[in-house]
């Protein structure tokens, strides 16, 4: 099971230093209102066929959730743009975000921590969950996720017929659950839960 990590959470005014590899490509990307779509090139494509980043669209985009935008941003393989070809910066995206989707840090805290851990994350709406979460140098396709995951706060409170139909919906896709608590520092913390016969 994947271990405990520190990962930074800024405030609506913090400054995130923005990590740039100067041995590696930037790719150009626009913000629209749910998604993030790269421009159309060989580079952009990479993020696919490495990392599964995304799905390639029709023209030889690549539409990334926003929270694989954010992510790839940070890392410095992202250039976001608003629809008026202007460079938004990090808090600003995440503002943005946040308006899409109210959860939206604490989902990204659990995204971040997984994915520098060598885990390929997608999403899991299908399943009932926030994501699914392939074992290390397996990709989408090549074989079923390992676990699926919901990302909660520490303080937030779920009631015991909510835990059960979280578990429920794991077992029943023959995945296991993990719960990644995020405190207030944006650490995340990961319980894994199993069906067991006494």
């Amino acid at each position: 099971m994947p271990r405990k990590k520190k990962t930074e959470a800024p405030a609506e005014t913090a400054k995130v230093a923005v990590k740039v590899d100067s041995r590696k490509p930037v790719v150009s990307a626009v913000f629209t209102r749910e998604r993030v779509i790269t421009e159309s090139n060989d580079d952009a494509r990479e993020f696919y066929n490495q990392s599964r980043y995304g799905t390639v669209i029709d023209d030889g985009k690549v539409q990334l959730s926003l929270l694989e935008g954010l992510f790839l941003m940070e890392k410095g393989r992202l250039k976001v743009c608003d629809g008026r070809k202007k460079e938004i910066t990090f808090d600003y995206y995440l503002k943005k975000a946040r308006k899409v989707e109210p959860n939206f840090w604490i989902r990204y805290c659990v995204f971040k921590d997984m994915r520098n851990r060598g885990y390929i994350v997608k999403t899991a709406l299908k399943f009932g969950a926030d994501f699914r979460v392939y074992d290390r140098g397996v990709k989408p396709g090549e074989d079923h996720a390992r676990w699926i995951i919901y990302p909660v706060h520490e303080g937030e409170q779920i009631t015991w017929y909510e835990f059960s139909a979280k578990n429920r919906v794991a077992h029943s896709t023959k995945k296991r659950l993990l719960i990644g608590v995020v405190d207030d520092e944006g650490d995340v913390t990961y319980y894994e839960i199993r069906w067991m016969r006494p």
